[in-house]
């Protein structure tokens, strides 16, 4: 019997994966994805979504503990970690049985297994034991990412976490080291404080949140203090030694002294590798670099036929990203007209802490060491009736502007809600839009929305409200 052949088959299911299947399939492309543990991979399962329900969950428990300033009052206010957790892990299954959903509705053919190249064109899958082989004129690798160890000090998924074992405590760890700033460490940080657990921070970097723009970093470093973090910057964490029930970790701080200090857990948040590994890509001679598969603008690699997208292909590592690669790829793939290439300045960032951070294109910084002479904007939420009225009235907005010709370069935002927020600017980016046409848009009042508005009239000394 001739191997199964398709158009495409796409290696793993997350969000790049399955977008990439469904486009693909819209396109009349015979596909088929192939999964070796769950339909939306990591993001869905184990990360931005079950995230995101905890996170909720905190935020409610902190605003319970605000009652009285609008105007109610409760007495014993609990939590059940359990049922937080039993929550958020029902949110990622429900999500999940949609993508499910959502291949047989496109009739995309579902491979459960592991996937290998045993040839151009041609995986070998093997599931339980049994393996077949499925051959297609073109592949696309979308086998995404995995946390990043550090030598001594490895995870070990008791005392010492990564994100997957931090969304799932069996208890609220009384004290918690985090060990890297970015989002996935601020985040997990974010959530533990506000449960009420004694958070650690530790960052090498000079500031937390290194990715934003400077003026973020500092005023979420802030606002996390004011919630009881303790926050370590220039610092790294030597070694961690394990006992029975917690941790000891040598902290070098930035004036170079070292210092041990006791945690009930550590989460190790450094980044991510891609998962490069087992999948045959040596035998083919695809080109990796650094632990990601190198690609050009359209996700091609440097053999004929096989792509990829995604947190394996390397920064901005964002399920959104991969989302929009995998659709640009397969009409590249199907020879759709009139493309544009990925522009990583015009993809968003969000992190849900408390205080949320969302940006889009350039830093200050890093306008002016392109050489642009810039003019800046800025709004706050204390100048916002909306966020007065919600009891949010910590935050800002920050546009960075081409200075000759209007060109919005960039936005920066911490506060309330600002991950929903950042999408305007991201539109304008797209749009090519000006300060001109910024300026003449009309914002809907009462809403946090007009903080953008007022922040790009701030940036030509035009501000109503401030």
């Amino acid at each position: 019997m001739p191997n199964p052949t398709f158009d495409l088959v796409v290696l793993g299911s997350g969000p790049g994966g399955y977008v990439a299947a469904i486009r693909a399939a819209q396109l009349g492309l015979k596909t088929a994805i192939v999964e070796r543990e769950h339909l939306g991979g990591i993001c869905l399962n184990w990360g931005c979504i079950p995230t995101k329900a905890l996170l909720r969950s905190s935020e409610i428990f902190h605003l319970l503990h605000r009652l009285d300033e609008f105007g109610f009052s409760a007495a014993d206010i609990k939590f059940d970690m359990t049922k937080i957790v039993a929550r958020s892990r029902a949110v990622a299954e429900r999500l999940s049985n949609g993508v499910k959903m959502l291949m047989k509705k496109h009739k995309i053919d579902v491979i459960w297994g592991e996937g290998k190249f045993t040839g151009k064109g041609q995986l070998t899958i093997t599931h339980e034991g049994k393996s077949q082989v499925v051959e297609a004129k073109n592949i696309i690798i979308a086998t995404g990412a995995r946390a990043r160890s550090l030598p001594g000090l490895e995870p070990d998924g008791e005392l010492v976490w990564t994100y997957k074992e931090a969304m799932v405590p069996k208890a609220l760890p009384k004290s918690l080291l985090v060990i890297g700033s970015g989002a996935i460490g601020i985040e997990f940080a974010s959530f533990f404080r506000a449960l009420g657990a004694e958070v650690t921070v530790v960052e090498i970097l000079d500031r937390i949140l290194p990715v934003e723009d400077a003026e973020i970093s500092a005023f979420a470093e802030k606002q996390f203090k004011k919630q009881g973090m303790k926050i370590l910057t220039g610092a790294k964490v030597d070694k961690i030694e394990r006992g029975k029930n917690g941790i000891t970790a040598t902290i070098t701080a930035k004036d170079g002294k070292s210092e041990t200090q006791s945690f009930e857990r550590a989460i190790l948040a450094v980044g991510i590798a891609g998962n490069v590994e087992n999948i045959g890509l040596e035998a083919l001679g695809v080109k990796v670099e650094k632990g990601h598969i190198v690609i050009d603008a359209w996700g091609a690699t440097n053999v004929p036929g096989l792509y990829a997208i995604g947190d394996v292909t390397g920064a901005p590592w964002l399920a959104h990203k991969a989302m929009h690669e995998g659709v640009l790829c397969v009409e590249k793939i199907a020879g759709v007209k009139g493309l544009h290439p990925m522009d990583v300045t015009k993809i968003p960032g969000c992190t849900y802490s408390s205080p949320q951070v969302a940006s889009v294109g350039w830093t200050e910084a890093k306008a002016k060491e392109q050489g642009r002479k810039v003019k800046v904007g800025r709004f706050p939420f204390l100048g916002n009736g909306k966020a007065i009225a919600l009891g949010e009235p910590d935050g800002f907005v920050k546009t960075v502007f081409d200075a000759d010709t209007g060109e919005l370069l960039g936005a920066h935002m911490i506060g309330a809600e600002v991950t929903e927020l950042i999408h305007g600017y991201t539109v304008a980016r797209t749009l090519e839009t000006t300060e001109a046409e910024l300026m003449e848009t009309i914002f809907p009042h009462p809403t946090l929305s007009e903080m953008l508005h007022e922040s790009v009239l701030d940036a030509y000394g035009r501000a109503l409200h401030i």
